[in-house]
C-alpha cells in the first residue's frame, strides 16, 4: 500500500539546519509532484515547496525562498527538504505529500494526494 515515512526532525537552534527525508513505498515518485506542507499549532496548513514530476521546476513559499531546498531521488523514491537559516516561526510539524500544485503563487494539494505522518520541526535557543 502507499506510504510515506518522513525523518529527520527535531530541535535546531535559530540559524541552524535540518534536513527533512521521505521515503515513498507503494508507488513510483516519478509519477507525481511531490511537496512538503506544514502546520504549526494554531495556524492554517500551508504549503512549503512544491517539486515537479521529473523536469525538477520547484517553487517554494515566499517565506522560505532562499533558505530552504526541495529535491528528488526518484532511483530511491525518496523526496528531501533541506531547511537553512532556520528561525523560530519555522517551527511546526512538517508533512511529505504525494501530488502538489502550484496556482497563482500558492502551492496547494493536489488531486491525487497522500500524506505521511508528519515529523516535528522545533526552532529554539
Amino acid at each position: 500500500q502507499v506510504q510515506l515515512v518522513e525523518s529527520g526532525g527535531g530541535l535546531a537552534q535559530p540559524g541552524g539546519s535540518l534536513r527533512l527525508s521521505c521515503a515513498a513505498s507503494g508507488f513510483n515518485l516519478d509519477g507525481y509532484a511531490m511537496g512538503w506542507f506544514r502546520q504549526a499549532p494554531g495556524k492554517e496548513r500551508e504549503g512549503v515547496s512544491c517539486i515537479s514530476r521529473t523536469e525538477g521546476i520547484t517553487n517554494y513559499l515566499n517565506s522560505v525562498k532562499g533558505r530552504f531546498t526541495i529535491s528528488r531521488d526518484n532511483d530511491k523514491n525518496t523526496l528531501y527538504l533541506q531547511m537553512n537559516s532556520l528561525k523560530p516561526e519555522d517551527t511546526a510539524v512538517y508533512y511529505c505529500v504525494r501530488d502538489c500544485v502550484v496556482l497563482g503563487g500558492t502551492l496547494y494539494r493536489g488531486p491525487a494526494d497522500y500524506w505521511g505522518q508528519g515529523t516535528q520541526v522545533t526552532v529554539s535557543a
